[in-house]
């Protein structure tokens, strides 16, 4: 019977084997999912953009159509105001000028199919002259929109106002109007001409969009004129606060965006572009779901065969996954045993605040960051006073129990990360104070001064009857060509002055390199 011998050498690097060979697994699998993902993510992508682009360039040829009609519709209108407004003006709209007035009204809007009708109002806003055969009746137009407007303004520029209600036959239309004056320049009344809504939805009703698409006409102040689909309680409603308006008027006058409408809340890819001549927006919109329908049933066909293909691969790897899952728990208690170490190598086990090593490498870091930043760097030290008395009266577990309370008084007034407390060595602390100058370093060390007396901790051995603390501060700006132990030694200077001063003190050191002590201690 062969004897089987155990080698812990040998144990020891089949185990680190298969441990590679794990890790190679789980990166293999990993990497082959990840490129499934990508290749698929990568296509859908650039087929998304493609219907996207593609959307977009038929979006803009469709706004560009939208604009040109538009344009040529006002213009014909605005033609046709500007010479009657001519005629007007030079002789006059008399009793005897109004039949010939009322049949050029009717000829000209028999011409152009876009147009409702003509009407000519007085000064007071009445009907004068209208290309229909009979006048309306009614108290006037004196309250519209349009009519205040040509009040108030000389300009003889036609004026395009809100889309309103006929008060003719209450037809929906869209005003432009132009001031009348009389020779000597005063305003006579307005001239009108009336564009049908209808004619606007048989223009928009020409394009080919899908049932959630959208295109509209408005003033460039945001009020709707007109609109597919026609909505009768949206008309006139504002889109000032739309983004189209808000976001991208201001920096581009055409363009295209993926917004959702103020309106009805779809999503849509907007063309947009303002008008040259007169002071409308248009814009033509499709849904991004109909642009993206097809992309759509492609994504959800390839999203499944990636799925599984990815499926069966995972679940080939599971079982190498479970172990390599052992071994991270392992490598997680080594984590945090080495963060354990590195605590207690880098702070005092009894106070819990940073110890020397930390305090130097702190310091070295701060020294060079107050150099670059030309910051002030400030230094506490301080020393519990009569120290030795109170161990000699209490004990060392007395003791000890004092020292960190006065380092917790300490570590409550460090009120900013930056700021570090660290033990220096025995009942001596130390307060290092990034960016912070010699009047705010003895703000802090008078806090904690008062903070130490605050817990009135007895001491018979002090003559205050209390455990109290001297501290010095030190304060400068580094150049880089400083030395960490004067810095230290300075602040160590202060202190000293403070507790040859009387202890339960304050001490800084003066720019000239003499010490000053302020007398903190309570009477």
């Amino acid at each position: 019977m062969p004897i089987l011998i155990h080698d812990p050498h040998i144990a020891t690097g089949v185990a680190l084997k298969r441990l590679s060979l794990r890790k190679a697994a789980v990166l293999f699998i990993a990497l082959v999912c990840l490129c499934l993902c990508g290749l698929l993510y990568l296509q859908l992508e650039q087929s998304r953009r493609h219907d996207l682009a593609e959307a977009q360039v038929a979006s803009s040829n469709l706004t560009r159509a939208m604009a040109q009609q538009a344009e040529d519709t006002f213009t014909n209108a605005d033609l046709v105001l500007t010479s009657l407004a001519d005629w007007v003006q030079a002789d006059g709209f008399g009793a005897e000028q109004r039949p010939r007035l009322q049949k050029t009204f009717a000829r000209r809007v028999q011409a152009l199919n876009q147009l409702h009708g003509i009407f000519l109002f007085d000064q007071k806003g009445q009907w004068v002259v209208t290309s229909f055969d009979e006048l309306p009746r009614g108290s006037g137009v004196s309250d519209r929109e349009y009519f205040k407007f040509h009040q108030q303004n000389v300009s003889s520029v036609a004026h395009i106002g809100p889309a309103i209600r006929s008060r003719k036959n209450g037809e929906w239309i869209i005003p432009i109007s132009k001031r009348v004056n009389d020779k000597n320049g005063r305003f006579q009344g307005i001239l009108l001409a009336g564009i049908k809504m209808s004619y606007f939805d048989q223009f928009f009703k020409s394009f080919s969009i899908d049932d959630n698409g959208s295109m509209f006409v408005a003033l460039t102040d945001g009020t709707l004129l007109a609109r597919r689909p026609f909505v009768e309680a949206q008309i006139g409603t504002s889109m000032a606060k739309g983004a189209i308006f808000q976001k991208y008027l201001p920096h581009a006058t055409s363009g295209n965006a993926m917004i959702s409408s103020v309106v009805d809340g779809v999503v849509r890819l907007h063309g947009y572009r303002q008008l040259d001549t007169y002071p409308l927006v248009v814009s033509a919109a499709s849904s991004r779901e109909a642009i993206l329908k097809d992309w759509y049933a492609t994504a959800f066909q390839s999203s499944v065969i990636v799925a599984l293909v990815v499926l069966g691969v995972g679940l080939f790897g599971w079982v190498f996954i479970q172990q390599v899952r052992v071994g991270e728990r392992v490598e997680a208690d080594l984590r945090n045993a080495k963060e354990a170490l590195k605590l207690i190598a880098t702070h005092d086990s009894l106070t819990g605040l940073a110890n020397r090593r930390l305090f130097e490498q702190a310091l070295d870091i701060e020294f060079g960051r107050g150099a670059r930043q030309l910051s002030s760097l400030s230094l506490i030290m301080l020393d519990i006073d009569y120290f030795k008395r109170y161990n000699d009266a209490y004990g060392h577990v007395a003791g000890d129990h004092c020292l960190a309370e006065v380092a917790r008084a300490v570590k409550s007034c460090c009120h900013r990360k930056a700021d570090l407390a660290v033990r220096y060595g025995g009942e001596e602390f130390a307060v290092l104070l990034p960016d912070t100058d010699l009047h705010g370093a003895l703000v802090i060390a008078e806090q904690i001064r008062r903070s130490v007396m605050d817990k009135t901790i007895t001491h018979s051995g002090s003559p205050s009857g209390c455990v109290t603390v001297s501290l010095g501060c030190y304060s400068f700006v580094p150049t880089g060509l400083d030395s960490m132990e004067v810095f230290i030694e300075r602040a160590d200077a202060a202190l000293y002055q403070a507790k040859h001063s009387g202890r339960n003190r304050v001490a800084v050191l003066s720019m000239e390199g003499g010490v000053e002590a302020l007398m903190r201690s309570d009477r």
